[in-house]
């Protein structure tokens, strides 16, 4: 595939200051626009034969109007000028006819980053669909390799996707910039005389070069399926808890949505009131940092144009920010911290973590409890904080794993469980822009047979 965009970013300027001009000419007191072109190829291969190859190609714009304090909206994905004035009518007539809203509206005028910094994140991977099928297949037959109890594969999958945008408004900001995401997964199955099991791996990055190697990928992603045969359940009990870092990273998800303007404002979360207030275990803290180089999290602005801001969200375990937009930080009547669209490079981090605390040592630090690996369902609950989720993992005695276990429960409160970190390893993941290593939660109750 070509990494070679079919619209130069003057064009894509272009049409967002047409769609602008437009809303002028219907009668818009301001409007925002945003133009945007991205492509991407994903190819998954399952047992060395081709499943799927996926060629993306897309372009588009989207307009929000704003007549007053009424908000319209309208996407097309045709940038020639009659479909840019048809959407751009169809975000007025939308406004003309909602309620009025007081907190609708663009952002103020001193909160936009009006020079934009350069975060080094348009790295395109001039990949061809040949190559994109050998690697995936060389990561499938590396776990393979390691056993002849990996018996089958859910599929590997190579994925590479380029993008620009440019993003302006009638308070006369206009910026834009490019970026790339790039990732290789493998999902294999292993099984014994007690039945199958399955698990994965995956690596993501901005820039190709620094995805993990197919073969290594692959033989960790076996040697996690094969660890989880012949697992066993549990008695109902209450001990530690060792979130591997991939779950902690989830962890910090769900403070985030508690944390999140729309959440607070709607008084659906157990946050509410909670600014400047203890959460979590005192060494611990939560940084957020939008300008990381290369960052998978990091944003020049926010989905406004908002900057962003380098903050503890957590410091010495007191909730010090939320994560608000314009719209929910008027809501709320605070400030918009250039969150519109989420948080950005939020790692979690404990002053009381060694260089040395890799996951062995994390393991010895939880002695005799529960280590978690993967959870299934959906079940928090944001309003009151009580957390219940299907969870298998691995008994641990001692500080070493003991056997796997699946089919139970771990349950508590989210207030309770951030309060009662007792450590953070340095054997930090980075997921979806979120960092962490493995957390160790005291006192959780462990639900099973």
């Amino acid at each position: 595939m070509t990494t070679r965009f079919a619209l130069t970013d003057d064009q894509l300027r272009a049409s967002a200051e047409q769609a602008l001009e437009l809303a002028r000419g219907f009668g818009a007191t301001d409007a925002s626009a945003e133009a945007s072109e991205s492509v991407g190829l994903s190819v998954t291969t399952r047992k060395a034969l081709v499943e799927t190859i996926e060629h993306t190609r897309d372009k588009g714009l989207g307009i929000t109007v704003y007549v007053g304090t009424r908000r319209g909206n309208a996407s097309t994905s045709d940038l020639s000028a009659p479909a840019l004035k048809q959407a751009v009518e169809a975000a007025y007539n939308i406004a003309r006819f909602t309620a009025e809203d007081p907190a609708a509206g663009l952002p103020d005028e001193d909160s936009f980053e009006r020079q934009p910094r350069d975060l080094d994140l348009f790295h395109p991977w001039d990949l061809q669909v040949e190559q994109a099928i050998e690697l995936a297949r060389e990561a499938e037959q590396a776990a393979f390799g390691v056993s002849p109890m990996i018996v089958n594969s859910e599929g590997a999958n190579v994925y590479t996707s380029s993008g620009h945008f440019v993003l302006a408004n009638t308070r006369g900001f206009c910026a834009g910039f490019p970026y790339s995401r790039h990732s290789l997964s493998v999902t294999p199955i292993a099984q014994d005389a007690r039945g199958m099991q399955r698990d994965d791996w995956y690596s993501a990055s901005r820039v190709a070069a620094e995805l993990a190697a197919p073969r290594a990928l692959g033989r960790y992603a076996a040697q996690r399926a094969l660890a989880r045969l012949s697992a066993r359940k549990l008695r109902t009990r209450k001990v530690p808890v060792l979130f591997e870092a991939p779950l902690a990273c989830g962890l910090l998800g769900s403070f985030v949505q508690a944390a999140s303007g729309g959440s607070l404002y709607r008084k659906a979360s157990f946050l509410v009131d909670g600014l400047d207030k203890p959460l979590f275990a005192p060494h611990v803290s939560i940084r957020e940092d939008p300008y990381l180089p290369r960052g998978i999290g990091s944003g020049a602005f926010d989905e406004e144009g908002v900057r962003g801001c380098q903050r503890d969200v957590v410091a010495e375990g007191v909730l010090r920010g939320y994560f608000l937009s314009t719209y929910s930080a008027r809501k709320l009547g605070m400030k918009s911290t250039g969150n519109a669209g989420g948080a950005y490079n939020l790692e979690l981090r404990s002053k009381l973590t060694a260089p040395g605390d890799d996951f062995v040592a994390m393991l010895r630090k939880l002695g005799t409890g529960l280590l978690v690996t993967e959870l299934i369902g959906q079940g928090v609950n944001y309003v009151t904080g009580d957390y219940s989720r299907g969870a298998s993992g691995f008994w641990v005695q001692r500080g070493e794993i003991a056997y796997p276990v699946e089919e139970i429960t771990i349950a508590g409160n989210l207030k309770d469980m951030f309060g009662r970190v007792a450590a953070v390893g340095a054997d930090r993941v980075v997921r979806g822009g979120k960092v962490s290593g493995s957390v160790l939660v005291e006192g959780m109750t462990v639900g099973g047979a």
